[in-house]
């Protein structure tokens, strides 16, 4: 596991590295695009270190906008106080922004699992979670979007993919953009992750 943690976290290092960068574009709205099939996709399957949610997000008027992500963690229907992990950044020197953001997870089905936030031009947040022991347990992960854009208004916080887990025998399918679905998965699932994001106008609270 430690040193599958390690060459996750430089190859993490070096893709985020040569990937982030900065272009001109006129347009004023974030988008973000499931990005599966992208290089750090692949070789994150090719590795077999587990599970993970790429995308491509663009955001212009990086300099004046703040990106808060985070996973948030249900455990038999009850929501954890705090955050799995989070990762928040802004105050870019760019005006436009583009590269790979998501969340990775590495022996998911362990007892300790490695858990990474990663997003354009900002180094990866790694953390390691503790676990039950996870015999018969039925596990399902699923993006919360198809191939296509997505606009991502100011303020607006949106469910970017779930991974789930159950004890039961079948784990049902669910609409991750309906609300009541969501709520009957939370209800329903022993543990459920859930992939947020927010984009907020810069303010003085963000040094």
């Amino acid at each position: 596991m430690i040193k599958n943690f390690f060459l996750f976290s430089s190859f993490l290092f070096l893709f985020l590295l040569l990937s982030s960068g900065c272009t001109n574009s006129s347009e004023d709205i974030a988008t973000i695009s499931v990005n599966s099939d992208s290089e750090f996709a692949n070789t994150f399957e090719g590795l077999n270190l587990g599970i993970l949610f790429d995308f491509n997000f663009k955001l212009p008027n990086a300099d004046k906008s703040w990106v808060n992500l985070w996973v948030e963690r249900y455990n038999d229907g009850k929501k954890d106080s705090q955050p799995l992990t989070q990762l928040s950044y802004g105050n870019s020197p760019n005006e436009f922004e583009e590269g790979n953001l998501g969340f990775g997870m590495i022996n998911p089905n362990s007892e300790d699992t490695i858990v990474v936030l990663y997003g354009p031009g900002v180094s990866a947040q790694q953390s390691i979670i503790e676990n039950e022991s996870k015999t018969d347990i039925i596990s399902s992960w699923n993006y919360a979007m198809d191939n296509k854009e997505v606009n991502l208004e100011l303020g607006e916080t949106k469910i970017l993919a779930a991974y789930r887990e159950t004890k039961s025998n079948s784990i049902s399918t669910v609409d991750l953009q309906d609300e009541e679905s969501i709520k009957r998965m939370i209800k329903q699932d022993d543990m459920v992750l859930l992939l947020k994001i927010n984009i907020e106008e810069k303010n003085m609270n963000h040094n």
